[in-house]
């Protein structure tokens, strides 16, 4: 797997390691002993010179076992009190375990609604770059005690993802409780074998990933794949490697192979595109036609009316939307991108065909030629 063996870690800067549930659970509670590992590797990390985010998994192992409970509840309200009550635990662990190594932690709940706002995406990545700059790590996780539905962000595979993009992380690094991805899945067929690179996801890959959360996390290898399709299609690269393997953080950063590699698109997203296209949650979505389409994806350009057939949705000036090409209607249907509007829904509907120099006469004002211009605009896929 020649890409990734030429992987530099050496250039590494800043990294994000995610260790899950399953990493840092056993029988009755947290595993110290891998929450020790995990600190004291990072701490290494650190000490080379590595600024590194920890997104953790675990409050609701800890929290089981303070009230008593031998598996998480279904009731929601239930599993949020767990969770605020492991929370604490699970946070104290870590920092007595990093004060071994004379470093000091900082804790960050997080929600979906944080990262769908821009201000507070911004206040929130300024205050990780202050706390990385103090050389505090931070260690992130949702905020399960007040996430809903409309805010929840789903899973730490997907938090780890959206923060690597928020901090242009140089890698994510997501420790689970095997090797990596397979062919098959290890745990029931004997003859699996480990994939070692992945150069593009696609439909095949998302098969093998199949879906099997553990007993306490939410994600399981599927979770872990669509991370990995969000932060290579902004360019940066992912692994998945097993967090129970001794000294596994060193062992990657000296150029061992271990885990799956998931390389990276070539041209690396600015930061504000990776909001656009990865935090943001889409107020609707804009149909737009084959030449649209080939403009966007191919050329680089900026979406015109004429290039609109349909618009779904009831959004303002600014809102952010995804683009669907064609006219089907298909469940599960292509997403090429999202983009902030220029103009609300009821506009865009008022002018979509039409060329821009008959915006005017239509509406009775134009502000712009184009309803998401490109530096608003993010592909996604290539359809």
């Amino acid at each position: 797997m020649p890409k990734a063996n030429n992987f530099d870690f050496q250039s590494v800067r800043r990294v994000v390691v995610k260790v899950g549930s399953n990493v840092l659970t056993e029988t009755g509670g947290l595993n110290l002993r891998a929450i020790r590992s995990v600190s004291r590797q990072i701490c290494n990390l650190i000490d080379r010179g590595v600024e590194t985010i920890l997104v953790s998994s675990g409050a609701m192992a800890s929290g089981l076992k303070k009230i008593g409970l031998d598996r998480r509840p279904d009731d929601i309200a239930k599993r949020q009190a767990i969770a605020a009550v492991g929370q604490s635990g699970l946070i104290m662990e870590y920092e007595t375990a990093f004060e071994r190594y004379g470093n000091k932690v900082a804790q960050i709940l997080m929600t979906g609604d944080d990262l769908n706002n821009r201000i507070r995406y911004l206040n929130a990545r300024n205050t990780l770059y202050t706390l990385l700059g103090w050389r505090v790590v931070p260690i992130i996780n949702e905020n399960d005690t007040v996430a809903v539905e409309e805010i929840d962000l789903g899973d730490n595979d997907n938090l780890a993802a959206m923060i690597t993009l928020m901090v242009d992380a140089d890698i994510l690094i997501s420790l689970t409780d095997i090797n990596g991805l397979y062919d098959k899945d290890p745990r029931t067929h004997p003859d699996a074998e480990l994939i070692p690179s992945v150069e593009t996801i696609t439909a095949q890959v998302e098969k093998l990933a199949g879906g099997i959360p553990g007993p306490l996390g939410r994600g399981g290898m599927q979770s872990k794949i669509k991370a990995a399709a969000k932060v290579t299609s902004a360019g940066i690269p992912m692994i998945i490697a097993n967090g129970a393997e001794p000294d596994i953080l060193a062992r990657l950063f000296e150029g061992q192979k271990e885990g799956t590699f998931f390389q990276p698109k070539a041209r690396k997203l600015a930061s504000r595109k990776c909001w656009i296209g990865y935090s943001t949650r889409p107020e609707g979505f804009i149909r737009i036609d084959e030449g649209a389409a080939l403009a966007l994806v191919t050329n680089g350009k900026s979406l015109l009316p004429s290039g609109i057939v349909d618009v779904h949705g009831d959004f303002g000036v600014g809102a952010p939307v995804e683009l669907k090409p064609g006219k089907s209607q298909k469940e599960g249907e292509t997403v090429l991108g999202s983009g902030l509007v220029n103009y609300n829904a009821e506009d865009i509907r008022q002018i979509m065909g039409l060329k821009s120099g008959q915006i005017e006469a239509r509406l009775g004002y134009k502000p712009y030629d184009y309803v998401i211009h490109r530096d608003n605009l993010v592909i996604t896929s290539e359809g």
